[in-house]
């Protein structure tokens, strides 16, 4: 194990989203680190505050004295610190591997994955465990009011994370508790086909320890689960599952009332603050796994309804002049259609989409899917493709998508769209961000545009 006997780590890109809560939980646990980074951002001075020497900037000298090094997945291989670092003998490794070596730490690793709801779920369940006062470790993929960001250090036994499938991330925790949310056609540019990614979840699920807890209404996740000789248990909307939802209700725009039961027995009433009846699902196997860890089912519906969302999963910026802004992390046609469904339930008068695609593959493999999910809103705006890793071999263009859905205009810089969407929004619309990318600077910017016009 790369922990054993090391003393000293040093993090290159300490300021990372996903970098930070790991820095946190090793801090915590007595090694001596240190970090660079190339840009000061507020995340920076946490880590400084917590007394790790930063270096800003990134010069060879900065992995002195280190016996292990952790660089992001963003790290080029042209990096003065990460050169140094494989050229000095000195283990080095990747965030990802990092994590899954903490994760085999902890007595009780819940480690939750899907392609949709990740990070709502993982969120939910800190939440429960939190309220609860079972004091857990976390690495959350988005930031979490309750823990002012996407990471915490506890002193119990138990860690929660996310579990990423991309490029078979997952494949690197030490899961006890797996969660299976579902599975759906994503990053089929690395894994080329569905049967590719569905064996990578029952390898995924074969590293549980104590019990696999799986969505049951979901084909996909059915065949994962084929062969597997795991303890399961699932949750769906079906009564066929372990656990299931009835008497679910609209409390009003926003709150979802609704029995959790198993063998049709009421474990415990619920409620749900977060928009979309998808929701159920995450807030279950949530519970599930949080009951598993400790939780009582009275504690998991304390904490549940104290739970109000994560950062960027349908996050209201704010209301200015009766227009409504907010962002939402949603970047899989699935995951669109969902948040469009949802927000279409609620008061407003017209929503309008401002989508930000993100790779070059997935707008192409996914196109006819995007072009169906857009279509829900009542006015949708594009920004470019944002390529990310990619490179554009695929000839695919946000003109080719907007070309296709009825008055959708497309516009290659957020200044653009932001000017566009507050010159023509009414009293009454909302206006949701969606994507994976840098989209919620837009978000930010057409707040600021009605928050200047409007006042508020």
């Amino acid at each position: 194990m790369y922990l054993d006997h090391k003393k000293h780590i040093h993090f290159i890109g300490i300021g990372g989203s996903g970098m930070f809560p790991l820095a946190q939980i090793l801090h915590s646990k007595g090694y001596y680190l240190t970090g660079s980074d190339n840009n000061e951002t507020d995340t920076l001075q946490m880590v400084r505050e917590m007394g790790i020497p930063v270096t800003l900037g990134q010069k060879a000298e900065n992995i002195r004295g280190a016996d292990l090094i952790v660089h992001t997945a963003a790290i080029m291989d042209d990096n003065p610190e990460l050169i140094a670092a494989r050229a000095s003998g000195v283990p080095t490794i990747e965030r990802s591997v990092l994590l899954g070596e903490i994760s085999a730490q902890y007595a009780d690793a819940v480690c939750i994955s899907g392609t949709h709801g990740k990070t709502t779920t993982t969120s939910m369940t800190v939440q429960i465990l939190l309220d609860a006062g079972l004091d857990p470790t976390c690495v959350i993929g988005g930031k979490l009011p309750a823990i002012h960001g996407g990471g915490r250090a506890g002193r119990s036994e138990t860690m929660v994370c996310e579990a990423c499938e991309f490029v078979d991330t997952f494949l690197k925790l030490y899961p006890d508790i797996a969660v299976i949310l579902n599975i759906d056609a994503d990053h089929l540019d690395y894994f080329k086909t569905m049967e590719n990614l569905i064996a990578s979840f029952h390898k995924f699920a074969s590293k549980a320890t104590r019990l696999v807890i799986a969505n049951g209404d979901d084909k996909n996740t059915l065949k994962a689960l084929e062969g597997l000789d795991k303890p399961v248990v699932t949750f769906g909307y079906s009564a066929i599952n372990d656990y299931y939802p009835t008497n679910i209700e609209h409390v009003d725009g926003v709150t979802l009332s609704f029995d959790l039961c198993r063998d049709s027995e009421v474990l415990t009433p619920l409620q749900l603050h977060i928009p979309g009846d998808h929701n159920i699902l995450n807030a279950i196997a949530a519970c599930i796994a949080a009951h598993e860890a400790g939780a009582s089912w009275e504690q998991c519906a304390r904490g549940l309804d104290a739970f109000h969302g994560a950062q960027r999963r349908f996050e209201v910026l704010g209301e200015y002049g009766g227009i409504t802004v907010a962002d939402d992390y949603g970047h899989h046609p699935t995951e669109i259609t969902a948040t469009l469904t949802a927000a279409k339930k609620l008061p407003f008068k017209r929503v309008w989409a401002v989508h930000q695609p993100f790779t070059y593959s997935r707008t192409a493999m996914l196109l006819d899917d995007f072009v169906k999910a857009l279509s829900i809103a009542d006015r949708v705006v594009l920004s470019e493709i944002m390529g990310s890793r990619e490179k554009n071999t695929y000839h695919i263009y946000a003109k080719d998508l907007a070309e296709r859905i009825p008055g959708c205009v497309w516009f290659p810089e957020f200044s653009q769209i932001a000017a566009y969407v507050v010159q023509n929004a009414q009293p009454g619309d909302l206006i949701i961000t969606l994507g994976c990318g840098d989209v919620n600077k837009c978000a930010h910017m057409m707040a600021n545009l009605l928050r200047e016009k409007y006042g508020g």
